[in-house]
């Protein structure tokens, strides 16, 4: 890349500024991963838009990481973000507005210029296939209070949700309850999500009319979408894609349980496909595809630290399995 073309992508992307970060650290910014070393200040380059930053703070010899702990933003052009280690809760912490505004200042005089690492443009479009349903509105009706999402804040929740042996593994595998920090953070709520009934119950109608709407679940989905969603399609499809990120990347088995109910509830439905939302399942199976794309790459997850995605997920014993097996059209 030539000079000026870095420079104007400098000075109209979007900065995180990160100060005091402990060497050793992970840091990412979407499907890029930074190991933080002594010179370290941040990621510059950054195309506006939403992002998903998450972290890992290390021992110190870089060996042992503690859980991942990430957050959404949406940024506009040359606009700066700054955080701060707190050494004692070891975590990235917001600066007061007039400290904020003065490092501000300083990264667009370019004072930490050689000090960030350049966001890889190269790998932007895999996010944005990842992300494109995400906007702000879906960000502040979903992230948790305080923004930050962690595995650490999702004992009581996830624990009576895990029952299934894939739900098990992942949470041995993301170690909830195990961590030490987890006693102060587990005080947290999560994130708001959409809460989606697994069995239709429903007064006042036949066993045989109730049986028929947990068949076909696409009275319950335009349900969901006129009480829960104002009628928007792709605010579902949001929060579908912001459950996926925050599982995949922030290694979150709440997001993963949510990710796995949309999942569940879109493809139960049998009308829905073919008569009443065709539009919808026509994004709905770009949107999967990308994921189970990106994910199941073994190469990506080594970029993002995850090996959450193996290939369990598409044996005969994985719920995606099952689900398309009993969806008109995918049977084998």
């Amino acid at each position: 890349m030539d000079p000026e073309t870095a420079l104007e992508l400098v000075k109209h992307g979007v900065t995180l500024l990160l100060l005091d970060v402990p060497q050793y650290t992970l840091v990412a910014v979407d499907t890029q991963m930074f190991s933080v070393g002594p010179a370290f200040k941040g990621i510059k380059m950054i195309p506006p838009g939403v992002h998903f930053v998450y972290y890992s703070s290390s021992s110190r010899d870089g060996k042992e990481f503690s859980s991942i702990i990430g957050f959404f933003i949406d940024a506009g052009p040359s606009e700066v973000i700054v955080r701060k280690w707190d050494q004692q809760e070891e975590r990235l912490i917001k600066l007061s507005e007039e400290e904020e505004e003065r490092y501000s200042q300083a990264v667009k005089n370019l004072e930490f210029d050689r000090q960030l690492g350049p966001y890889n443009l190269s790998h932007y479009e895999d996010w944005k296939q990842l992300s494109n349903f995400i906007t702000k509105s879906v960000i502040e009706r979903l992230e948790p209070i305080g923004g930050e999402i962690t595995v650490e804040c999702e004992n009581e929740i996830v624990r009576n949700a895990t029952k299934m042996p894939m739900e098990d593994a992942l949470g041995k595998q993301l170690k909830v309850g195990n961590s030490a920090t987890s006693v102060g953070k587990s005080q947290r709520k999560g994130c708001y999500y959409t809460s989606i009934p697994h069995v239709v119950k429903c007064k006042g109608i036949s066993g045989q009319e109730l049986t028929s709407l947990n068949l076909d679940k696409t009275q319950l989905l335009e349900t969901l979408l006129a009480k829960d969603y104002g009628g928007s399609e792709d605010l579902l499809l949001g929060e579908l894609q912001f459950a996926f990120v925050a599982f995949l990347m922030g290694q979150s088995l709440e997001a993963f349980l949510q990710w796995k109910s949309l999942v569940s509830l879109l493809f139960g439905c049998t009308e829905a496909p073919f008569r009443t939302r065709t539009h919808l399942f026509t994004k709905f199976i770009k949107v999967i595809y990308n994921q189970l794309k990106y994910g199941l790459q073994k190469d990506h997850m080594g970029e993002t630290g995850s090996a959450l995605l193996d290939d369990s997920w598409i044996s005969a014993d994985s719920f995606l399995h099952h689900l398309c097996k009993s969806t008109a059209g995918c049977q084998n």
